[in-house]
């Protein structure tokens, strides 16, 4: 999603993550998901130059959630070390102490992207609702006698779980 990081905004992005993740069954990662998305953007918004435009990704590949910010100020980030007695300044140091890995590259438009990364638990088809087949509680248009439009197949069923959402 595209959106200018403004603090009325940040809200909204963690509540949309949120919502996707319990989509995709993956309820365990919203805390952290919403914990580094929201120094993310925070940091997109105290920091970045010209403006404060930004395109937020999350990608689950297997058993692997990559979620990215991208922003058009170059300047890459840098891990501060904060004193105890300091409001701000911990965002990446807490990103990688949530995440399985995290970073920053620059990216070919301009800008940069940072990211990171959590693992899935791995899930199996019976943790997914089965999504209706036509004609599984109908004949349908097509009448009892069309082949393959009945009931799922166990292999129908595995390849739903590889691509849910």
């Amino acid at each position: 999603m595209e959106l200018k990081a403004l603090p009325s905004r940040i809200g909204q992005v963690r509540r949309i993550i949120s919502a996707q993740l319990r989509y995709w069954h993956l309820d365990p990662l919203i805390d952290h998901a919403a914990l580094g998305v929201t120094e993310l953007l925070t940091n997109v918004h105290r920091h970045a130059q010209p403006d404060k435009s930004c395109t937020v990704e999350i990608e689950l590949l297997l058993d692997r959630l990559t979620v990215s910010v991208h922003d058009h100020d170059p300047r890459l980030p840098t891990v501060c070390d904060a004193d105890s007695s300091a409001t701000s300044g911990r965002g990446l140091a807490m990103i990688a102490a949530v995440s399985e890995s995290w970073g920053v590259r620059p990216s070919d438009d301009s800008g940069k992207v940072i990211w990171f990364t959590l693992a899935a638990p791995s899930f199996t088809t019976a943790a997914l609702h089965p999504l209706p087949v036509y004609g599984s509680t109908t004949d349908g248009p097509f009448g009892a006698g069309v082949t393959g439009l009945m009931e799922p197949t166990a292999a129908r069923t595995r390849a739903r779980s590889a691509v849910v959402g």
